[in-house]
């Protein structure tokens, strides 16, 4: 067994240790950080919010609101009618989270509608959620709302997706810092911002992907805070889904990384179909050595239905998570819609689907 230089079999590593007793004295101070995620506009994650700010101050805790959409629905409103409010300061007629108030009167939940927002120059912060994190690590814990096309990491997939995205940007490591995060599920015609259920589906996929790692991460640090080895067995089985256009290198290299963090299996497959091109055919050969090289299980499919086909396959292997290509851009609906891909998302039951934009 390798052990750190200096540190006998059997024994943590000093480091280790300091950072994990570091970890669980910022976690004592620190307010909690639950996330209502949205996966569109209109799947109703600022009334949720207000809900759960509603039931827990029934129940006693002491919860005040301090900020609100401009545009709160009647509805939403009403459920927080007996919510004390703190009011937002003005910095060059721009309201702004009023932090000083909210310090003094340092409630136990704070309600922030809406946390990618970019304050005025001359407020305490240049973002919101930097308000936020002076109130968690002040030991107020803090309830908010955002919507998957304000994370930064997530823009361009969303631009590709509907064809825009927002200016402002919160990074995603704040977001994945929540202690909870609620992805807020929706009817697909719900959603005001994406105009068709293929992209309302999946915009939810890609939220639900976020919400996974967010769990990931937290059974991880448990596990380490704990002293417990993860060395159950096998959680993740992802199967690599590769095409000669697809970026088999990308996804590969996506997929290593995620099995050996859980320790899990990697497969990779692609179906051969009639009428490739001699092209076709060298970029099947190239991502097959790439499929080797990342140590993955290689089979390779035939069937006129390739989506199909894929599907047989990964449920004969108990795959987990399925990883595929696919270009959105240009008339993505188009392309979409009844699509092997399309078909493969919807009867993939059980499985998640990780669409890789090429």
């Amino acid at each position: 067994m390798a052990t750190a230089e200096g540190t006998a079999p059997g024994r943590r590593d000093p480091e280790a240790l300091l950072r994990d007793i570091e970890a669980r004295e910022r976690a004592a101070r620190a307010g909690q950080l639950k996330v209502f995620l949205g996966y569109a506009p209109g799947v109703g994650k600022s009334f949720r919010l207000l809900d759960e700010g509603r039931r827990r101050h029934e129940r006693g805790e002491d919860v005040v609101v301090a900020a609100l959409q401009p545009d709160v629905p009647p509805d939403a409103a009403r459920v927080i009618h007996d919510l004390e409010r703190i009011p937002p300061r003005e910095v060059d007629g721009v309201p702004v989270l009023d932090l000083d108030a909210l310090l003094r009167r340092r409630p136990r939940v704070c309600l922030v509608d809406g946390l990618a927002y970019d304050n005025p120059p001359g407020a305490r912060h240049a973002r919101r959620y930097q308000d936020v994190e002076e109130m968690l690590e002040a030991g107020i814990s803090v309830l908010t709302t955002i919507g998957l096309e304000y994370i930064a990491e997530q823009q361009e997939f969303v631009r590709q997706v509907v064809g825009r995205a927002p200016v402002q940007s919160v990074p995603q490591g704040f977001v994945s810092r929540a202690d909870e995060l609620v992805v807020v599920d929706a009817p697909p015609e719900a959603g005001a911002d994406a105009d068709t259920a293929d992209e309302l589906n999946a915009l939810r996929q890609r939220a639900l992907l976020l919400a996974a790692e967010v769990v990931d991460r937290q059974l991880e640090d448990y596990l380490r805070q704990h002293g417990i080895e993860s060395s159950w067995a096998t959680q993740e089985r992802i199967l690599v889904c590769m095409t000669p256009r697809a970026n088999a290198a990308r996804m590969l290299s996506a997929a290593r990384r995620a099995v050996d963090h859980f320790h899990g299996e990697l497969f990779a497959t692609y179906v051969v179909q009639d009428h490739l091109t001699e092209e076709d055919r060298s970029a099947n050969e190239r991502n097959a050595t790439l499929a080797r090289a990342q140590e993955a299980r290689l089979d390779i499919l035939e069937g006129k239905d390739p989506a199909a086909a894929i599907l047989d396959h990964a449920r004969r292997l108990g795959i987990t998570q399925i990883f595929v290509g696919h270009s959105l851009a240009h008339s993505w609906t188009a392309r979409l819609r009844r699509t092997p891909l399309e078909r493969l998302i919807r009867d993939a039951e059980g499985i998640d689907v990780r669409v890789f934009p090429q």
